[in-house]
């Protein structure tokens, strides 16, 4: 998993410009699954075909937080919009890349305190000269993304960017490989989407036209051992962690109490998440259409929408294992 999560994260997937991580996961979800096409949107859906009792959605989000040049000033610093949330302090002089290679480092004004941090007091710093120098190297609408590699850490824990959610692209590519030669209850339609931190965008669309009876989402979950973070059950190397509830959604009792089951049954490490703030795709397919009975297996992540998130390679490891074996285990 770890080879297969540095290869897409290396590549260019900020919300809108998804492309390069879809055709990887495209050539490599060939080797597992029936069915491939891209919708209108941009998401990647490939699909198992089972006994058809049902239709399950499995779906990771392929896009990642960026930056967007809107303006070059005299200096040559490089004015931008957040696409996504950004941590701003957390960010604070990591180097960034655009999708032309140009490097950079996004710099505060210095006069600004950390508690005011916002995307208007932040630019992108190329090393230009001057304005001419810089238009040179970037255009108005150029994307830039954080310039970190995934590199381990103790253990199975690794940090670098973006975690948040090529770790779960990463889950169903493990899982379609896990079930390739199984007969399974559901048609199972594993769904890349796009657009997912800019308003859950890809997901909605591809839950719309699926229209499943059970969706998961794989996505990344604060933690309670993040240092400062308020009290939560949800720990970075206590398991697989399924979702119970977030800001957003409220999720299937009866699908949790599967999971959870399944996971006993399994000797699968499992743990139970409520998050107070935040959303995944499960809320945005849960009320797709004519809605659908939806969960979420999260991954553990200290420092999310840093340039350093850090998981544990063990919880997305439990997360492929409890999916195969809760499809295994039927309708």
């Amino acid at each position: 998993m770890l080879e297969l999560l540095r290869k897409i994260s290396g590549m260019h997937g900020v919300s809108g410009y998804e492309k390069k991580v879809s055709d990887t996961l495209l050539a490599e979800m060939k080797n597992y699954t029936d069915e491939q096409y891209t919708d209108a949107l941009g998401n990647l859906i490939t699909v198992k075909h089972g006994k058809g009792k049902k239709k399950l959605m499995l779906c990771a989000h392929m896009d990642e937080i960026g930056f967007m040049a809107t303006f070059i000033e005299e200096s040559g610093l490089v004015r931008i919009a957040p696409v996504g949330g950004i941590g701003f302090a957390a960010s604070s002089y990591d180097r960034v890349l655009s999708e032309k290679g140009v490097r950079g480092v996004l710099v505060p004004d210095s006069r600004v305190k950390p508690a005011e941090y916002a995307a208007d007091k932040f630019t992108i710093d190329i090393g230009a000269k001057d304005k001419k120098e810089a238009s040179k190297k970037v255009s108005i609408g150029d994307v830039f993304r954080f310039d970190n590699d995934i590199v381990r850490l103790c253990g199975k824990r690794v940090t670098g960017h973006p975690l948040d959610d090529r770790v779960g692209c990463a889950i169903l590519v493990n899982t379609a490989k896990n079930l390739a030669n199984d007969q399974t209850d559901y048609d199972v339609y594993y769904v890349f989407s796009v657009q997912e931190e800019v308003g859950c965008r890809g997901s909605k669309t591809a839950a719309f036209s699926v229209e499943p009876d059970v969706a998961l989402a794989f996505d990344v979950t604060g933690t309670g051992d993040t240092p400062g973070a308020a009290p939560m059950a949800c720990r970075v190397g206590d398991g697989a962690a399924i979702k119970v509830k977030d800001s957003s959604v409220i999720c299937d009792p009866s699908l949790v109490d599967a999971l959870i089951a399944t996971a006993k049954e399994n000797r699968i490490k499992y743990q139970l998440e409520i998050l107070t703030y935040g959303g995944t795709d499960t809320s945005s397919m849960q009320l797709s259409a004519g809605g659908c009975s939806a969960g979420c297996l999260s991954i553990p992540c200290r420092y999310i929408h840093s340039a350093n998130e850090l998981i544990d390679l063990a919880d997305a490891e439990a997360c492929a294992d409890l999916a195969a074996a809760f499809i295994r285990r039927g309708v």
